[in-house]
């Protein structure tokens, strides 16, 4: 079984269809589908990712350049390259451009989810101790977890997600349609009032170690995280 949360960046309808359908029936907490390398470059430095999925024949920035910059920009996640492109000489450019793996097109979706696995696996070692501070909390990614001095909260997926997206953005006010669009997805059937909905029992469960006013409400606009 899959865990963690990925991001895919494929504009082929079917196929982006198939995979987020895949990766969540196999255990994934969550799979942001965007279908172009700009959003794809903007999402994977905004939030973190177990594994980023790049196609590389993409319509603007393809993934061979979204990969390199990236890298560039200091992205330090696991890439995994999809590609119709199987000559070695491309397999070489896909990899130097900073990529962890490959997978040429048509594949197996079972070879898919494998290679994730090992990507998960290669990648756990790193962010394993990888945590945010707020304020006098600490947000623990490996475990999707708050900390404040010795007690600590568990956060489901959604919670942790949004509260993660927020400390990134610290003193940035994020609107409702942004949040939604980055925890959940616009082909999530679900309405903005889960945006609504998921703050109130986020705040209830910072109340239960003392820091529910951390998260600050913009009339008419989102939402914001200021201590």
């Amino acid at each position: 079984m899959l865990t963690g949360k990925y991001l895919l960046a494929e504009d082929d309808e079917r196929l982006g269809e198939l995979v987020v359908h895949l990766l969540l029936k196999k255990g994934a907490h969550a799979v942001e589908w965007v279908r172009d390398g700009e959003t794809a470059f903007d999402y994977a430095l905004a939030s973190f990712y177990d594994v980023t999925i790049l196609d590389w024949m993409m319509p603007g920035c393809d993934g061979l350049e979204t990969c390199r910059r990236l890298r560039k920009a200091g992205y330090s996640g696991a890439i995994l390259m999809l590609t119709a492109k199987d000559a070695l000489q491309d397999r070489v450019r896909g990899l130097e451009s900073g990529a962890d793996d490959y997978l040429v097109k048509p594949f197996e979706l079972e070879e898919l989810v494998a290679r994730l696995k090992a990507l998960g696996r290669r990648n756990y070692a790193r962010i394993v101790e990888e945590s945010i501070p707020i304020d006098d909390l600490v947000l623990l990614r490996s475990s999707q977890t708050i900390r404040r001095g010795n007690e600590q909260m568990q956060l489901s997926p959604r919670e942790f997600q949004l509260l993660d997206l927020l400390a990134q953005n610290k003193g940035q006010v994020l609107p409702r349609e942004l949040i939604f669009d980055r925890v959940w997805g616009w082909d999530a059937d679900v309405s903005l009032k889960t945006v609504d909905a998921t703050i109130k029992l986020l705040r209830k469960k910072l109340g239960s170690i003392g820091k529910n006013e951390l998260i600050h409400s913009v009339r008419d606009v989102g939402y914001k995280l200021e201590a």
